[in-house]
């Protein structure tokens, strides 16, 4: 397998290529436009030999001044040391010619016409020449014109676009590789930044998640890539940390049910015991394996959102939901925990969502247990539903001590709590609910969040309405 070019060997190849190409076209054009110069210059000067030859023949009038004009033509045209003449009489006879030149007779052969506007090319050995041929009337009437051919070499223009040509393709030939090494070096200096960029990435691993690349110092163009590798890994960071949180708590939470099963467990075995004791001891077990079971079953919902199985269910089980009912529902269940706690239940307002009922109902039921807990005796949870064209708002106020604000962000985090050591020493819950209420609203596309001022604390959950509801 060929192996593959790298980015700078790329960037130098198109630039030598591309410079090469510019510089063969810029050679042909000079090349061009020389060729094109002297066949102009030979041009002019071949026209100008003929118009004196015409003005010459033009001026014979008798057969005297006839036999006079070959001596004429000679002291008129041979005056260029590169010049050939012939001239033809009326009968095609050679009146003058210069020696060891031969006219092509195929070139005579021509149309006057062609003959006129033409120059003509031919090489005689050795030498090349260029030339025209045109008729000439004389002043006697009855005689045919005469056929004047004047051509010259053009050896030494042969020469010098040679020793050009040769010169003009080394320049050609060493620019070329001068621009590709200075393409080199340029692409070599530009792509600096992807190498400190690379040197710096290889620096991140999982105890260093804190590196983030220099945007400042790139140019415009990479510095965008390197702000989006930085915003990457400032969220694989924040991932990584909540991993590691999750694994601790995960690890702390699971130490007390244990801790408390095998402390049971060996203190009824230290010595026998009557039929009652044991059975004290298997529903005291029973309370930790249930509130384990509780934990798995909760972080095992939660791993499912992070993948997004919820979400496709929750799609798949979508209905409308009257929130009234299902709140209705949750009071009848929470009626007696009321009671006992001498705290009243109040429900306001209306509203209906689609999704999915289980999963809303768990939702709110994780608030309302969590507000039943926190609620003083002889308090009033108050439950409002509020209904908009843009949204249904749900609304669980509770009084009793108010929460920090510095807690308020994070209470949706799995295993948070606010105050650890009341829930300790109550033993209630697993700390996963308002994570799991998160979790469900934010597979309906809503929002969920906490204030807590003055002696009361409200959790308000808002959701997009049914499709064919106005007010929800």
């Amino acid at each position: 397998m060929i192996k593959r070019l790298s980015l700078t060997a790329r960037i130098t190849l198109l630039f030598a290529v591309g410079s090469c190409a510019v510089l063969i076209a810029l050679g042909w054009l000079i090349d061009h436009s020389i060729e094109r110069h002297f066949e102009e210059q030979d041009h002019d000067a071949l026209a100008g030999k003929m118009m004196l030859a015409r003005h010459a023949i033009g001026r014979v009038a008798t057969p005297q001044e006839f036999e006079r004009l070959p001596t004429v033509l000679e002291d008129a045209l041979i005056g260029h040391h590169d010049l050939v003449v012939q001239v033809l009489g009326p009968q095609k006879e050679v009146l003058l010619e210069s020696p060891d030149v031969g006219f092509p007779a195929t070139w005579q052969a021509r149309g006057a016409a062609e003959r006129a506007t033409q120059l003509h090319t031919w090489t005689q050995g050795a030498r090349t020449y260029r030339g025209m041929s045109q008729d000439m009337p004389t002043a006697i009437a009855a005689w045919q014109p005469l056929v004047v051919t004047v051509a010259v070499d053009i050896e030494h223009h042969q020469a010098f676009m040679h020793t050009f040509l040769q010169t003009l393709w080394l320049f050609v030939g060493c620019a070329a590789a001068a621009t590709g090494l200075l393409g080199w070096f340029s692409v070599k200096r530009g792509l600096a930044p992807l190498r400190a960029m690379r040197d710096r990435a290889a620096g991140v691993t999982a105890h260093k998640l804190d590196q983030r690349l220099p945007v400042e110092a790139l140019p415009p163009e990479l510095a965008e890539l390197a702000q989006s590798l930085n915003d990457m890994l400032a969220r694989l960071e924040d991932a990584f940390q909540r991993l590691s949180d999750f694994s601790s708590d995960i690890a702390h939470e699971l130490r007390t049910p244990v801790s408390n099963l095998m402390t049971q467990t060996q203190v009824s075995l230290s010595h026998p015991r009557d039929a009652a004791s044991y059975r004290e001891i298997l529903e005291s077990n029973a309370e930790e394996f249930e509130r384990l079971a509780r934990m798995i079953s909760d972080m095992l919902f939660l791993a499912k959102t992070d993948v997004g199985q919820t979400s496709a269910l929750m799609a798949t089980n979508s209905v409308p939901v009257d929130l009234v009912e299902e709140v209705r529902g949750l009071f009848d269940f929470y009626e007696a925990l009321a009671e006992e706690n001498a705290v009243r239940l109040d429900l306001s307002g209306h509203g209906v969502v689609q999704g999915d009922r289980l999963m809303l109902r768990r939702a709110l039921s994780n608030l309302l247990s969590n507000a039943l807990r926190y609620t003083p005796r002889g308090g009033t949870i108050q439950v409002v539903l509020e209904s908009t064209r843009e949204h249904c708002t749900v609304t669980v106020e509770n009084p009793g001590q108010a929460i920090p604000a510095q807690h308020l962000p994070r209470l949706f985090e799995r295993f948070y709590r606010a105050d650890p050591s009341r829930q300790q020493a109550t033993g209630e819950g697993t700390g996963l609910g308002l994570a799991i209420t998160h979790a469900i609203v934010q597979a309906h596309h809503g929002q969920v969040w906490a204030t807590s001022t003055k002696g009361r604390t409200c959790f308000t959950i808002q959701l997009p309405p049914t499709q064919n509801e106005v007010n929800c």
